[in-house]
């Protein structure tokens, strides 16, 4: 496989200003020395805003050849002036002078050039074979067995999914690729028992012959952080899931003193997004409808004239707003629990200012993202439209975050309950333990005190490499990432590095950071080719920084992508105020912890939550989970 063209030849869509360029040249001749990470924290984060920068410059590009798919205010009119002040179900008029930016049916767009994101041939798309990278780096192995993440819990790994269904999802096409099963692989399969059926994704239109080459692929989801997966990605959804009742809350299923998700007739929950629906979504879910409704509980007493719209609305912007605060300083930190990045993500909320000075006085600075945060800085495109990427896309490929089994606790006296396999929680049977002895409060205390998996080689659940499809199939959704990731163009590991500025690895023990029984592993499937080497078993292959829950390749893409929903969206960067927000709804945001939110649906959680300081951190245990051994393992033992 021929390398690809050294980033130098990339042509920049963003320039940086004079002194944002001396910065990032200061930092580079840093960094030949001390990596940012090993710089003090204050100084490592402001290295982490230039580096930032200069991925603006050389890593974003749209998915069309031309800006007239994103429409225009002449073309598109805001159709009510309610949407001047609210957010629009389907992403449109997020931005009044591209309509259609960020809505839902857009294509994603690219951190890499897209003559670098190409189709793949036939045999680049199975070589190697991805079901036999799937068995060999993926899958759990039995001297090994679950790999905990010991900084995080459950949680944790939930509430990542929870935001991935807000941000993207593909359409599949009625094409199928027919993946070979190799020799030695897992015995299951469809149809002759050789191949593992899987339904191709869904290209867009040729709207131009650079298509032909690198073909666009729509989200069906809006691309914005709007809670797309509570609401819906369109206006019919959300009217779906409302009451009838002027109060501007979404339906729950109230039985007894417990809120439920309601169902269809097929037993599938009733909200914004529910593929892939597993109890952690259900959880998350349920909250954060519970959550709105609170929301719009205050509103409804500040306003009682308001109609149900006007209080919808409301509610709905601090919801949202509020989920993506707590994603930026309280997730986002956990999985990155590194001193600079702990100082970055406060900054890019409250500024280098502080939380406490921000809260007092506002905003200090007008303009500057870096003095008082992205929220009211102004919005920007830098130079692209607003999409989300497939890089983006490849990067929150985490399933190695999920147990094969989690062991559910009372959150009154601590005590096990039972443990359930993930498999025996999955579409249809989501809301099983809910209903049969296990409160929403003591799965919530449970998740918070179990381990998630760690994002790395051979941790993958094993009920995920024979997952049973409500559509009747059975697959491996380790092949699955393997193939989404070379289908759609992204480079592989040492392309997508290089064209990030990092050093591409020149041997396999140089990949793996001298681990020379996985280099052997690594040399041997890739048959001697470390071009070949997917992004993604790559990623899980490489040193991780200390801290850090995933690689620095991947958190190249994550700093630069996160930051920019937030820079791109009117209703953050833009109208940040008490005027869009209301009085009270600007404060409900900007005072709310994920804590408080648990904290005011069970209040029965506030003394163990009160003891831990990040939610996504295993939780402080009570005394009666204490004699509980192989949390780690999802197994729990007699108590000693």
């Amino acid at each position: 496989m021929s390398k690809q063209k050294e980033p130098e030849e990339l042509l920049p869509s963003f320039k940086p200003t004079l002194t944002e360029r001396f910065a990032i040249s200061t930092f580079h001749v840093i960094n030949k020395a001390i990596p940012w990470f090993k710089l003090p924290g204050i100084i490592g984060a402001f290295n982490l805003a230039f580096l930032r920068i200069e991925l603006r410059q050389y890593n974003l590009y749209d998915g069309y050849a031309s800006p007239s798919a994103q429409g225009t205010a002449a073309e598109d009119p805001l159709p009510d002036d309610r949407y001047l002040g609210a957010r629009n179900s389907d992403g449109k008029y997020n931005s009044l002078e591209l309509p259609k930016m960020g809505c839902a049916g857009l294509r994603f767009g690219r951190n890499f050039p897209r003559k670098y994101s190409q189709k793949p041939s036939e045999e680049e798309l199975m070589t190697p074979n991805p079901r036999m990278i799937s068995d060999k780096f993926m899958a759990r192995r039995p001297d090994k067995g679950f790999i905990p993440a010991t900084t995080l819990n459950l949680l944790a790994a939930a509430w990542i999914q929870f935001q991935i269904h807000d941000w993207f999802n593909h359409d599949n096409s009625d094409e199928l690729f027919n993946i070979p099963i190799p020799p030695n692989g897992h015995s299951w399969a469809d149809g002759d028992g050789k191949v593992m059926t899987l339904p191709k994704t869904q290209p867009d239109d040729i709207l131009d012959p650079s298509d032909v080459k690198c073909p666009g692929y729509k989200n069906a989801n809006t691309a914005w952080w709007d809670g797309s997966q509570i609401y819906g990605s369109s206006e019919a959804v959300t009217q779906a899931l409302r009451t009838q009742h002027p109060d501007g809350k979404l339906v729950l299923d109230e039985r007894g003193c417990s809120s439920f998700l309601p169902r269809d007739s097929d037993g599938n929950p009733l909200t914004g997004f529910n593929s892939n629906w597993w109890i952690g979504m259900e959880m998350l879910h349920t909250l954060f409808a519970l959550e709105h409704n609170a929301v719009c509980g205050k509103l409804r007493a500040s306003y009682p004239t308001w109609t149900g719209d006007q209080i919808f609305d409301k509610a709905r912007l601090v919801t949202c707003a509020l989920m993506a605060k707590i994603h930026t300083v309280e997730w986002t930190p956990a999985i990155l629990a590194h001193p600079a990045l702990q100082i970055g993500m406060n900054a890019n909320w409250w500024g280098i200012v502080g939380e406490t000075l921000t809260k007092a006085a506002g905003r200090i600075s007008k303009t500057s993202e870096i003095i008082s945060g992205i929220p009211g800085s102004g919005v920007d495109q830098d130079g692209v439209p607003y999409s989300l990427t497939e890089e983006f896309v490849s990067v929150y490929r985490m399933h190695s975050l999920i147990p094969d089994n989690i062991a559910f606790f009372s959150s009154t006296t601590g005590t096990h309950q039972r443990t359930i396999p993930v498999a025996d929680m999955t579409f249809s049977h989501a809301q099983d333990p809910l209903v049969s002895g296990t409160t929403l409060a003591d799965a919530f205390y449970s998740f918070g005190i179990n381990y998630p998996g760690a994002i790395t080689n051979n941790n993958y659940p094993s009920f995920l490499q024979s997952l049973k499809t409500p559509d009747g199939q059975t697959r491996d959704l380790g092949t699955v990432d393997i193939i989404r990731d070379r289908e759609r163009g992204v480079p592989r590991y040492c392309s997508f590095r290089r064209m990030l500025r990092l050093s591409a690895p020149k041997t396999f023990l140089e990949l793996t950071g001298g681990n020379a029984a996985l280099a052997r592993e690594l040399e041997d499937a890739y048959s001697g080719d470390l071009e070949r080497v997917d992004a993604l078993i790559g990623s899980h292959s490489e040193p991780v920084i200390p801290g850090f829950g995933f690689s620095e390749t991947a958190f190249r893409i994550f700093i630069l992508m996160a930051s920019r929903r937030l820079k791109s969206d009117r209703f953050i960067a833009g109208s940040w105020d008490k005027e869009m927000y209301t009085p009270e709804g600007f404060h409900w945001v900007q005072h709310t912890t994920m804590k408080d939110v648990l904290i005011r649906h069970f209040p029965g959680l506030t003394g163990t939550l009160g003891k831990s300081k990040n939610v996504f951190a295993p939780w402080t245990k009570m005394e009666g989970s204490m004699g509980y051994q192989g949390i780690e393992t999802n197994a729990p033992a007699a108590p000693k």
